[in-house]
């Protein structure tokens, strides 16, 4: 866990420098917004496609506390939950491995008074300003399409900023042992297998025992029940259970990039 004395010697102004960098480089040239679009709308047509598509052949879900809702009302917080896992990976994983290990850059960041901590800080931070793109978008698309109300979205806002926290730590750390490009298709392929085992489309409990015990030790499976409870006003205990288990992923993989970098860069 991140220890208090790492904390107290955190610079909130050279964890700034590191955002501001990131906002220099993305003035610098337009395909970094088509990139940033393209994460967006992938959530959304599936949401189209599946939740309401293939929710007007599927009809109405009952929900295990015994609640009867639309099946788009089911997945529409499952994508929510993916498009904030989505945005802060796709920062965390392919632009920091990117600016590690081809760019330099953190080797030049390194010199100056900015230590690794702070390098790993600044680049979850501005990893969280592309997730929040996304999740706010898509609660307003929620919002429209009439399947939460403002006020439950206003609830799941914060839900949906510690699932890109807590994906945004591990990307990192993930990214600090990636050896080259090859290596992120085992990433990619994990990250569709979650997308499509956390009980994003169906309920868990509907799954064999074996496997959905299996589901209920992934991360998404944490970050879909804890976002859809909240947007669709199912306040739980286990909801707290679910926010603690993203809350010490994030300060895991936040802590172990963190020594990465210090190991690979500062010899």
């Amino acid at each position: 866990m991140i220890s208090t004395m790492v904390a107290a010697r955190v610079s909130p102004s050279r964890v700034g420098a590191v955002m501001n960098r990131n906002v220099g480089a993305l003035r610098s040239g337009p395909s970094y917004w088509l990139v940033l679009l393209s994460g967006f709308f992938e959530p959304v047509l599936y949401l189209l496609s599946i939740g309401i598509g293939v929710g007007a052949l599927v009809g109405d879900l009952t929900l295990p506390s015994g609640r009867v809702v639309e099946y788009a009302v089911f997945v529409a917080p499952a994508m929510l939950a993916v498009s904030a896992m989505s945005g802060a990976l796709s920062e965390t994983t392919f632009n920091f491995f990117f600016k590690m290990k081809y760019s330099k850059t953190f080797d030049a960041i390194l010199a100056t008074p900015v230590k690794p901590f702070e390098i790993a800080l600044g680049e979850l931070a501005w990893a969280m300003v592309r997730s929040s793109v996304y999740t706010i978008a898509f609660l307003m698309v929620m919002v429209a399409l009439g399947l939460t109300s403002p006020g439950w979205a206003l609830a799941a806002l914060p839900a949906t900023l510690l699932v890109g926290l807590a994906f945004g730590g591990v990307g990192m750390a993930i990214s600090t042992l990636m050896r080259g490009w090859q290596d992120f298709d085992m990433l990619t392929t994990g990250q569709f297998a979650l997308f499509l085992f956390s009980g994003t489309f169906s309920p868990v409990q509907d799954y064999p025992v074996a496997m959905e015990i299996v589901v209920w030790l992934t991360p998404l499976y944490h970050a879909v029940e804890l976002v859809r409870g909240l947007a669709i006003g199912e306040l739980r205990w286990g909801l707290l259970g679910n926010a603690a288990y993203l809350l010490v992923m994030m300060a895991l993989g936040l802590t172990f990039a963190a020594r990465r970098i210090q190991r690979t860069l500062c010899v």
